[in-house]
Formats: structure tokens, sequence, C-alpha cells
């Protein structure tokens, strides 16, 4: 049964090893392979992750906040008007 899961990279003719495993490295730490490795090494207390959750969050939020585009910031300010005239029409006083 072939195994679909397979990490790996193709050594190019005449690329050095070291060069090789520089790829292999970088390939496996973009997956998230390398941090899992690490992490899964001990055991994690239940307070442990989730405070590596809550800094892991922190990255995700910064860098997706830092590129928002016009389209994005046009479907937001929609949103908030939506649901600013959903609470006024829920709230008659």
């Amino acid at each position: 049964m072939e195994n679909t899961h397979e990490r790996g990279i193709e050594v190019k003719k005449g690329e050095s090893v070291d060069r090789a495993l520089k790829r292999l490295k970088t390939k496996l730490d973009t997956e998230g392979i390398i941090e899992e490795m690490r992490r899964r090494r001990a055991f994690e207390t239940p307070t442990q992750r989730k405070e590596r959750k809550a800094r892991t969050a922190i990255k995700r939020n910064r860098v997706r906040w830092r590129y928002i585009s016009e389209a994005a910031e046009k479907k937001m300010a929609e949103r908030k008007a939506a649901a600013a005239a959903e609470k006024s029409a829920e709230d008659p006083s």
C-alpha cells in the first residue's frame, strides 16, 4: 500500500548533501512538522497547552491583520453596520 503522507525531497544532480538537508529542514519547518516533533518529545500539561495556543494565536492574528485588503475592510464595515442595525431593531428604546 502506497504511503501518501511521505515527506521528502529529490536530491538534484550535483547537489551537496548539506544543501539537500537544508531544503528538507526548510520544507518540514514550513509544514510545522519540526515544531510538532519538539512539542511531542515531552508531556505537555493542559495549562502549558493553553499557554502555547494563546502564544500562537497572537502570532497568527498579528500576521492576519497586518495585510487587510480594501475588500476585507469593506466587508468588515458592512458586518458592523448590519450588526448595529439588527441591535437597534431589537431594542426599541
